[in-house]
């Protein structure tokens, strides 16, 4: 790749950048405090806000007053310089949030979903009512997270269980639609994504994400970057062949999600329809899956909770296991509603029957972010490629 000569222009650009971040990461700043904290001297401070706010990036949104000296003018990111929109599409619901640059959600709608809807129009809807309330009249990124495999190169949604409705195409008729730029994302990816921006693995370059929910899911996240594979089925864990269940077969009806779910391998072996008799069979009848492990972690040494949360514990540390040996990512966050409910009572018995399998011992942690990750790492996907587009193009 071709280097960019030291100029003026590269160096102004630099500067701009790193205001404008400054600004959004730590709010309303004086012209000193801008230019103390990022080593530049008043005069290219003052020229630099004078060249943002010729652009309407920034605005002076009051003053600080005290000291000795007059008052000296406060300035701020301007909100509405860019929008951005993070979806959510479930084979129930697409859930929509429209946030400004500074990333402050101002609007938020749900559609319900069918399987016979055409995904486009739903989320051309969604993404409507969200606009409109934030009032926002034109999106700058739109990232939408779903269950199923990406294709990295294509943008378009190759394979999900449970949305079907996906069709090759729907990207770039988004993209037309809606004339924004739009971005597709596994789910479970994203929601390593936003618990690595403010979440359980924010200090983690290297970690991996099991999500325990209405599936199974894993996202790997290398050296920062998230590890999508060639043809984006990397994190595919319910492929998994496992000892003790059939080889990864047809697709079949769940009883306990009345949604599709993988015969077979290790999605088997801790789908939900596995899992929920595995609670009956230690004494939680009559109580949706999440309640049964969440009393079973909230009480431990209630009759019959060790004992599920040690053989619920056993069957994931199969496909911990296989993602330590292979990847030894040192970080392992249990996330989705059932990781949730397991919180750390789960996570601790997990990597105890992992070190039993492994060489290496990874540190197993219940995730953070328990309200929309999914949501949240679209919202936070989008903002990154907007700021990036926005920040990198303020001077002439």
């Amino acid at each position: 790749m071709a280097r960019r000569p030291g100029t003026p222009r590269l160096l102004r650009e630099l500067n701009d950048r790193a205001a404008l971040e400054l600004l959004i990461t730590e709010g309303p700043l004086t012209r000193a405090q801008i230019g103390a904290r990022t080593g530049l001297s008043k005069v290219t401070a003052s020229q630099l806000l004078a060249r943002l706010e010729e652009r309407g990036l920034v605005e002076m949104v009051g003053e600080r007053t005290g000291g000795r000296g007059p008052s000296a003018a406060l300035y701020g990111v301007v909100p509405a310089s860019a929008y951005v929109a993070g979806l959510e599409v479930g084979p129930r619901e697409v859930v929509a949030a429209v946030a400004d640059i500074t990333g402050a959600v101002g609007g938020r709608t749900t559609v319900p979903f069918a399987e016979a809807d055409d995904p486009v129009e739903v989320i051309r809807k969604a993404v409507a009512g969200a606009c409109g309330e934030a009032k926002a009249a034109r999106l700058r990124t739109l990232v939408i997270g779903t269950p199923g495999l990406v294709d990295p190169r294509t943008g378009d949604v190759r394979f999900a269980f449970d949305l079907g409705s996906w069709h090759e195409g729907a990207s770039a008729r988004l993209g037309r639609d809606l004339d924004t730029r739009v971005v597709i994302e596994n789910d479970v990816n994203l929601v390593a994504v936003a618990e690595h921006a403010h979440g359980a693995a924010r200090d983690a370059g290297d970690f991996a994400l099991l999500w325990i929910d209405r599936g199974i899911g894993l996202a790997i996240m290398l050296g920062e970057r998230l590890h999508r594979g060639v043809s984006g089925g990397a994190g595919e864990l319910g492929y998994l062949p496992v000892p003790g269940v059939p080889l990864p077969g047809p697709v079949t009806a769940s009883r306990a999600h009345g949604a599709p779910t993988l015969a077979g391998g290790f999605g088997a072996l801790v789908g939900a329809d596995a899992l929920l008799e595995l609670a009956r069979a230690h004494g939680h009848t009559g109580l949706p899956l999440e309640e049964a492990v969440d009393r079973a972690a909230a009480a431990p040494a209630a009759p019959g909770a060790s004992a599920f949360l040690d053989d619920l514990a056993s069957r994931l540390a199969l496909g911990v296991a296989a993602v330590t040996t292979v990847l030894d990512p040192g970080l392992i966050v249990l996330s989705g509603s059932l990781g949730a409910a397991g919180g750390t009572a789960l996570a601790v018995r997990t990597e105890q029957a992992v070190a039993r399998l492994c060489p290496t011992r990874p540190r197993l942690i219940p995730g953070a972010l328990t309200t929309d990750p999914v949501l949240q790492g679209a919202l936070h996907t989008a903002l990154t490629l907007a700021r990036e587009e926005v920040f990198s193009t303020t001077t002439d």
